[in-house]
């Protein structure tokens, strides 16, 4: 199954947010409505993985993707990953996260660090950050689409392999974690 309208969304969402949304931990998509407007790693995606997965129902005229399945994205990064990890059985770890092996707009889920807010806040693996990735139009390009707090604050595009390419030292200490959204689908029959 082809997700057209999902994947087109994405990208739409990261060409019109990409650059002019800044970073702030804690803030989810109310924070676009802010001036500046901000956002966290969590809230993005959730963002983009919702609105995506709504269109693709719209553009089937029919539930691909139930409400519950939806609902579930609006949380934390590492909840996310486990919400659809279980949802659809299906999961990546460490060093099997490659371009070649990762789903067309996989979500991505990884340990960076041990923050002070953490302490209080522990997390499933350990996950602290949330990617997505998403596919260009014109050349089926994939890129990762986050919001980060670093050198470049806010939410960035990056092509995938150059992603990977500095992700690595998390990958290969197996602190990285894949799902597919898009099996999310299969789960609406159940």
């Amino acid at each position: 199954m082809t997700f057209e309208a999902a994947e087109a969304t994405l990208w739409q969402l990261v060409q019109c947010y990409t650059g002019r949304v800044g970073y702030r931990r804690g803030v989810k998509s109310e924070g676009l409505s802010a001036s500046p407007p901000v956002i966290d790693c969590s809230g993005w995606t959730a963002l983009l993985l919702s609105r995506a997965l709504q269109a693709q129902n719209e553009a089937a005229g029919r539930t691909l993707f139930a409400a519950d399945d939806i609902d579930a994205l609006h949380s934390w990064s590492d909840r996310i990953i486990a919400e659809i990890g279980q949802r659809t059985g299906y999961m990546l770890e460490g060093t099997a996260i490659t371009a070649d092996a990762l789903p067309r707009c996989a979500t991505i889920g990884l340990k960076i660090g041990k923050p002070a807010w953490a302490i209080n806040h522990p997390r499933l693996r350990g996950i602290t950050h949330i990617v997505q990735v998403v596919r260009r139009p014109d050349d089926d390009a994939p890129f990762v689409s986050e919001s980060f707090d670093g050198s470049v604050s806010g939410i960035r595009l990056t092509p995938l392999a150059q992603w990977l390419a500095r992700a690595q030292p998390t990958i290969g200490a197996n602190e990285a974690w894949a799902v597919d959204p898009f099996r999310l689908a299969a789960s609406a029959s159940r």
